[in-house]
């Protein structure tokens, strides 16, 4: 059960990792100039672009906002 909630974990995180990186190509920023601009280090937007995981939500957050977006609920499947 432990690795199911970790396959959705990274499911879900997919589609961030990707308007992350998505939207800091359409601005033509490296991941360190947006590091820098959001102030966060590099190597959190790194991790964040790959998908890890087990990132802190708040800075997830601090990312986010600078586009425009923040972490919301969502709804998983339910096994039958």
């Amino acid at each position: 059960m432990a690795k199911r909630k970790s396959a959705q974990i990274e499911a879900a995180l997919g589609p961030v990792a990707k308007f992350v990186r998505s939207r800091r190509a359409k601005l033509g920023y490296t991941q360190e100039e947006l590091a820098l601009r959001v102030g966060v280090g590099l190597r959190f937007i790194r991790e964040l672009e790959i998908g890890k995981p087990t990132l802190k939500m708040d800075k997830v957050n601090q990312v986010l906002n600078y586009f425009g977006a923040e972490l919301a609920p969502q709804s998983l499947p339910r096994e039958q």
